[in-house]
């Protein structure tokens, strides 16, 4: 997209109900893009249950990865959540559910932001929360 189709695409999401919680760690080196995803995902868990949701819909990749992504998730609900809290995931194919595509805007507002460009993360307003996580990496 182009950067007024940014603006409109950040312009749309900011108008859905609902927050954006979005978990950034970064610089990631490459060969650590897993490690630090698992440090993000785990976190994010955490967020999520702050708010009351019990239910994370991921964007489908690979078996094993997505497999990685669970095992992830049920040591989150082990380690960081009250005893007896659920939590379910599930991945699904992007191009099989749209509302994926909110969060690739949403993420590009916050890279984009990081970069010093905020002019998509002030579209979004109070119904963006991001937040850094340490991912030792």
């Amino acid at each position: 997209m182009d950067r007024t189709e940014r603006q409109e695409a950040a312009r749309v999401v900011a108008r859905q109900d609902g927050l954006h919680i979005v978990s950034v760690g970064s610089p990631v080196p490459r060969r650590k893009q897993e490690r630090a995803r698992s440090k993000c995902l785990n976190t994010l868990v955490f967020e999520l249950h702050g708010f009351g949701i019990g239910h994370l819909c991921l964007e489908a990749r690979e078996d094993e990865l997505n497999a990685r992504d669970i095992r992830t998730i049920a040591t989150a609900r082990q380690t960081v959540l009250p005893k007896g809290t659920q939590m379910r995931a599930d991945h699904i194919p992007g191009a099989k559910e749209p509302l994926l595509w909110i969060s690739d805007i949403v993420a590009g507002a916050v890279r984009a932001q990081r970069q010093g460009d905020s002019r998509y993360t002030d579209l979004l307003g109070q119904t963006l929360i991001d937040f850094d996580v340490q991912t030792d990496c």
